[in-house]
């Protein structure tokens, strides 16, 4: 019988994952209409407090891995899955995200129909558990749809795939894993333990524009987050809002963008302007507004 070297790795980090999550994160990726010789299967068990090859069976895949990343933190597990893949196209699922079933298949369509594109995902559906927020703000935050299909060569938000889900061409994840491997700046980004960094994701999706090739998001490629409780909670959004604000300074820096502390007068008027806006959201901006200051200040201490 003919071995089919597989074209895309499915790769989840994860870290004390909550079971009922991850089972349902794998079931999808078991009913995956992709052909299971055209692609492979790592989990990345990022220094977990019990070893997950001990309790998550993977024999259903012909092409699995266990593999165990001791060093804390979701910037060390995605290097480590890169070094451990050789396929063209690497997708990076969360131990919370429950793809579509032709999520697989559409992400190796679009990597052949736009070769000019290095980075790419879709959509996300959030799933609330108990329910969704009442605050409609809560369920938009965590949502990220399309209407249309959005590409871009430029650093453009809009066109940065969410890092659930994200798609990597082979030769951007390895530049991206040289530029980490050796830059504790950039390792400064991406989760770990408790914390919540964020922009990981971006700054490994921008290194297709320093490459040369685009960034792009598509309707086709759809996904469902899992949300706890918890992500709904005002202290939890509060940390991960200033999590976002000193991510993105530390970003900016990264590509050569200064980032300033706001002067006295900027902060006088910003102070006046958070009066007319509602006491959440007021806080919202306060919180990422301090992380950003924090990054500033380790920046300017570099």
């Amino acid at each position: 019988m003919t071995v089919l070297t597989p074209t895309i790795s499915a790769i989840i980090c994860t870290h004390n994952p909550r079971p009922d999550y991850l089972e349902r994160t794998l079931n999808a990726l078991r009913e995956q209409t992709l052909p299971k010789e055209q692609w492979e299967l790592l989990l990345i068990d990022n220094a977990s407090k019990e070893p997950l090859v001990k309790s998550w069976d993977l024999s259903w895949h012909p092409q699995t891995r266990h593999i165990m990343e001791s060093q804390l933190g979701l910037t060390h597990a995605r290097l480590r899955g890169i070094h451990e893949t050789q396929t063209d196209v690497l997708v990076f699922v969360d131990d919370d995200n429950v793809l579509f079933p032709d999520y697989l298949a559409e992400c190796l369509q679009i990597a052949v129909t736009w070769p000019v594109l290095g980075a790419w995902g879709g959509q996300q559906f959030p799933e609330f558990e108990g329910g969704e927020p009442n605050e409609n703000w809560k369920r938009e935050f965590w949502a990220s749809t399309l209407k249309r299909d959005v590409w871009s060569n430029n650093y453009d938000s809009a066109t940065v795939p969410i890092g659930a889900g994200v798609c990597i061409r082979r030769p951007v994840a390895l530049k991206y894993a040289e530029l980490a491997g050796s830059d504790p700046l950039r390792q400064r980004l991406g989760r770990k333990g408790s914390g919540l960094s964020a922009a990981e994701d971006y700054d490994m999706a921008f290194v297709a524009c320093d490459m040369g090739l685009g960034l792009g998001r598509f309707v086709s490629l759809k996904l469902h987050h899992l949300m706890p409780t918890a992500r709904t909670n005002d202290d939890y959004l509060l940390k991960l809002n200033e999590g976002f604000g000193y991510s993105l300074a530390i970003l900016d820096a990264l590509r050569g963008i200064k980032t300033f502390q706001c002067s006295r007068i900027d902060r006088i008027v910003n102070f006046y302007k958070r009066l007319r806006i509602p006491p959440m959201k007021r806080r919202m901006e306060k919180a990422f507004e301090a992380g950003r200051k924090r990054a500033i200040d380790e920046l300017n201490a570099i």
